[in-house]
C-alpha cells in the first residue's frame, strides 16, 4: 500500500483521507521514504525538511479523524520550486551568488494561500540559476534527471518538480514559466502541466522576465490541477498585475464531452519543424478530439517568428536583473545567462519599445484567431527529452530554438496546458498542447480533462512502477 499511495492523485488522497482508508501521514511518509530511494537518482529536490512535513501531516492526520479538515488540501503532499519565496526555507534559484543567510520571512502569493489551505510542504525542487534556461541543472545543485530515462534531462526550467511529480514524489507540484517552464519539463516527463491566463495567478517579487511570466500546477492529473488552481489564485495585493476575480472552483469545467466546440490542429504552427515520431504521436491525439464531440480541422494563426520579440523582451529582462549584482557577482552566474544579459544590455529603448508593439500585434492576433476557434492544439516540443546536463540539443544555438511552440503563448499570455499523448520507440513521453483564448482557463482544463478521460489516464516511468 505503502508506494500505492505515492501514485495517487491528490483527489484520490483526499478521498481516502475522508473515508479513513488511510492518513496524511501515511501518505506523507510513504513519499519521503520513496524520496529517499529515487532522489539520489533523479535529484529532483534541493531543500528537504521532514521533520516540518512530518509535523503537518500529523495536525492533519488528527484534524481528519476528527472528521474536522481545514482546507481544500489538508494533508495533501505538496512541493515548491526554488523560484518562489517559502517562509522559513531559503529561496536561492539554483545560484551562488543567493545569500542563505536572510529572514525568509514571507511566503510568495500563490504559496502563502496553499499553506493557509494545509497542504503538506515537503521541500523546494531544483532550478536552473534564476530559471534561466529550458533544462534543469546548475552548479549550485547538479544535474537533475529524467525519470523516464535517467541520461535525459528532465527539461526546465521547472525540472525538479517535473521530475518528482511523474516518479511520485509528491501530489501537487509548483512551476513558473516564462517561456515554456511548466510546458516543457512536464512535456519530457508526462506529465499535466498549465500556464494560467497571465494574472490569474499572484506572483511577487514580479518576475524578471516581466509579463511573460506565469506560476501555474504540475500535477499527474488534470483535475488535480484544477483542484490547486483556484488556491493558488487567491487574491494578494502584492501583485500589480493580478487581475480582479473570484476565485473560481475549476472542478466545475471538467467533463467528458466537448461537443460544439471549434478546435484547430496547428502541427507545426505555420513552419517549425518536429520530430516525426513526435509529429504522428501529437497528430494521433489531435484526431481524437472527434472522438468527444468536437469539430477538428486542420490551422494555424499566421505567426510572425516569435523568437527575435521574446529573445529581446527577456534578455532585457535578464540584463536588468543582474544589473542589480556586484561584478563579482555577476562574474560567477553561468556563462550561458551573462551573454543573454549581455545581449540584453544592447538592446535601445527604441528597438525594445518597438519589440513591445510587435507583442502586441501577436496577442491581437491570437485574439482573432480564437474568435473563430475555442482551442488550438499543437505540439508541446517537437523532440523528446534529449542528454542530460547540457543546454540544448546538439545543432541548436540556444534554448529558444527549440521551445517554438511554447514561448508564442507567453507573449500573448493565453492559458496553454500540456497532457502526455504517447511515448516513443525509445520509451520517452511525447505532449499536446491545449491554447485557449485568454481567461479561458475552465475551457483549457475542460479539453485537457476529456482527453484524459477518452485515453484511461496517463501513464508512469517504470522508475516509479518498480518500486
Amino acid at each position: 500500500m505503502s508506494d500505492e499511495l505515492c501514485l495517487l492523485s491528490a483527489t484520490a488522497l483526499l478521498r481516502g483521507y475522508r473515508l479513513k482508508h488511510f492518513s496524511p501521514l501515511e501518505a506523507t511518509q510513504a513519499i519521503l521514504r520513496r524520496i529517499d530511494r529515487l532522489d539520489p537518482q533523479l535529484n529532483a529536490f534541493c531543500l528537504r525538511d521532514d521533520e516540518a512535513a512530518l509535523g503537518q501531516a500529523r495536525a492533519a492526520t488528527e484534524r481528519w479523524a476528527r472528521g474536522r479538515p481545514e482546507g481544500r488540501l489538508d494533508g495533501v503532499p505538496t512541493t515548491i520550486k526554488d523560484l518562489l519565496l517559502t517562509k522559513g526555507w531559503p529561496t536561492l534559484r539554483g545560484s551562488k551568488i543567493v545569500d542563505p543567510a536572510q529572514p525568509w520571512a514571507e511566503d510568495a502569493p500563490s504559496v502563502a494561500p496553499v499553506r493557509a489551505e494545509n497542504a503538506v510542504f515537503l521541500g523546494k525542487t531544483t532550478t536552473p540559476e534564476f530559471g534561466w534556461k529550458g533544462v534543469t541543472h546548475s552548479a549550485l545543485t547538479g544535474i537533475t534527471r529524467n525519470p523516464w530515462n535517467l541520461e535525459r534531462t528532465p527539461g526546465g526550467s521547472s525540472g525538479g518538480a517535473a521530475a518528482a511529480c511523474a516518479a511520485g514524489l509528491g501530489a501537487l507540484h509548483y512551476g513558473t514559466d516564462g517561456g515554456g517552464s511548466i510546458r516543457i519539463p512536464a512535456g519530457f516527463t508526462g506529465i499535466v502541466g498549465l500556464k494560467p491566463s497571465f494574472g490569474r495567478v499572484p506572483a511577487f517579487p514580479a518576475s524578471p522576465s516581466g509579463t511573460v511570466a506565469h506560476v501555474g500546477p504540475m500535477p499527474r492529473g488534470v483535475a488535480d490541477a484544477a483542484l490547486m488552481l483556484p488556491v493558488m489564485s487567491r487574491p494578494d495585493s502584492r501583485d500589480w498585475y493580478q487581475f480582479d476575480h473570484p476565485c473560481h472552483d475549476f472542478r466545475q469545467d471538467l467533463e467528458p464531452r466537448l461537443a460544439g466546440l471549434r478546435v484547430a490542429y496547428a502541427p507545426t504552427l505555420g513552419h517549425h519543424k518536429v520530430d516525426p515520431e513526435i509529429a504522428r504521436l501529437v497528430e494521433t491525439a489531435a484526431l481524437r478530439f472527434r472522438e468527444l464531440g468536437a469539430t477538428v480541422e486542420q490551422a494555424a494563426p499566421e505567426l510572425p517568428d516569435c523568437g527575435p520579440i521574446f529573445r529581446i523582451l527577456w534578455f532585457v529582462g535578464a540584463a536588468h536583473f543582474l544589473a542589480a549584482f556586484t561584478p563579482e557577482q555577476r562574474e560567477q552566474v553561468v556563462p550561458g545567462l551573462r551573454r543573454s544579459a549581455e545581449e540584453g544590455a544592447k538592446v535601445s529603448l527604441f528597438d525594445y519599445r518597438a519589440t513591445v508593439k510587435a507583442r502586441e500585434s501577436v496577442g491581437s492576433l491570437l485574439k482573432r484567431f480564437h474568435a473563430r476557434y475555442d482551442l488550438l492544439l499543437t505540439p508541446t516540443l517537437p523532440l523528446a527529452a534529449f542528454q542530460a546536463g547540457i543546454d540544448f540539443p546538439p545543432g541548436d544555438g540556444g534554448w529558444v530554438d527549440w521551445t517554438p511552440f511554447s514561448y508564442p503563448f507567453n507573449l500573448s499570455q493565453q492559458p496553454a496546458a500540456t497532457v502526455p499523448c504517447g511515448l516513443t520507440s525509445a520509451g520517452l513521453p511525447a505532449g499536446l498542447q491545449i491554447v485557449g483564448p485568454m481567461h479561458r482557463d475552465g475551457l483549457v482544463l475542460k479539453a485537457a480533462h476529456a482527453y484524459e478521460t477518452l485515453v484511461g489516464g496517463f501513464p508512469v516511468p517504470p522508475l516509479a512502477r518498480a518500486q
